[in-house]
């Protein structure tokens, strides 16, 4: 898999491989930037801190699916999280 051209989402890092990934506008329209748990009818599902945000995906992104622990996947987005742009 070519992770060069991939999208991720600007909120929660998830990849936004398929168009039911993507969340969704005030009009309806997919939104390019922002996955469907993240953004829904153009504003964000949840209002939190980045380090909120971490802490509820990491439960979703340890045990192997990719990183084999909280500890990992927590360092792990707290380098990410701060170059995403909803967090910038």
């Amino acid at each position: 898999m070519d992770m060069s051209n991939m999208k991720f989402c600007q909120s929660c890092s998830m990849p936004l491989m398929e168009e039911k990934d993507m969340g969704t506008n005030a009009d309806g329209g997919k939104n390019q930037e922002y996955c469907v748990h993240c953004f829904q009818n153009g504003s964000y599902t949840h209002e939190c801190t980045m380090d909120e945000m971490i802490e509820q995906c990491v439960p979703f992104v340890s045990n192997g699916n990719p990183y084999n622990s909280e500890q990992e996947a927590r360092s792990a987005m707290q380098g990410i999280f701060p170059q995403l742009k909803r967090w910038q």
